[in-house]
């Protein structure tokens, strides 16, 4: 069974080539192609990542996320949620990567079984980039105004930061 789940990927990649080449799609120029695109969308977010890494290190080299932190604590107990988890929960609707550096933040200093990692953990895998879905859809369709969509995302968001919070309490103690 180990090693079925070990060649899964490589299987799937290599059924895939194998119905390509049978449809006469050139695999190679395909992937190639793909690469290149993928290689323009890196290139078209690395300065926005950039930016939005830096502006999150700033805020918190300037104390400014531990002092919104000490002060919305009492609100965050009442809720069950960390307030070190704090900085993740305001990055993560923004950006995927930035959130992703700083779960790994989280994990680096708390460990990656302490409650705050496995929380972090969690919480990654059960919240969405909003600002960044709602462009790309949104925009996809060629809709302006979102109207109800962002505050109902975030209200999802919040929900999922506390659901994360609450099913690591339940299931780890």
């Amino acid at each position: 069974m180990d090693l079925f789940f070990t060649m899964l990927v490589p299987l799937t990649i290599g059924a895939i080539a194998v119905y390509a080449a049978s449809r006469r799609v050139d695999v190679y120029s395909a992937l190639v192609k793909g690469a290149g695109s993928g290689l323009d969308t890196l290139l078209r977010i690395v300065p926005a990542l950039v930016g939005l890494m830096t502006a999150v290190y700033m805020l918190r080299a300037s104390g400014a996320l531990e002092l919104l932190a000490r002060a919305l604590s009492p609100v965050l107990d009442q809720l069950g949620l960390p307030s070190e988890l704090l900085p993740l929960m305001l990055v993560r609707p923004v950006s995927g990567s930035a959130a992703l550096g700083v779960g790994a933040e989280i994990i680096s200093t708390y460990g990656p079984d302490s409650q705050l990692g496995r929380t972090a953990a969690v919480m990654l895998g059960s919240t969405e980039t909003t600002f960044y879905t709602i462009a790309v859809y949104f925009g996809a369709v060629g809709i302006s105004k979102t109207r109800y969509a962002v505050p109902a995302a975030l209200c999802a968001d919040l929900t999922g930061f506390l659901a994360a919070a609450w099913a690591v309490r339940i299931c780890f103690g």
